[in-house]
């Protein structure tokens, strides 16, 4: 499955290298987090991350494949 994360403002190199799964796009007021999430405990396990580092996910989606 693949998925398409939103977090609100620009996310540093250092901070979005905590998810080297996931590939980086810096878009206005956003920064996308995307890639393949193998199952539900890789995708709670990446929400909580996000929550850790103090990142907040605006909008989470699935991709269609």
């Amino acid at each position: 499955m693949r998925y398409e994360f939103r977090v609100t403002g620009d996310v540093s190199r250092l901070l979005s290298e905590a998810f080297p799964e996931l590939e980086t796009e810096p878009v206005p007021r956003q920064t996308l987090f995307f890639g393949t999430v193998t199952d539900e405990a890789h995708l709670y396990g990446l929400l909580a991350r996000f929550q850790d580092l103090g990142l907040r996910v605006e909008e989470m989606r699935r991709l269609p494949e």
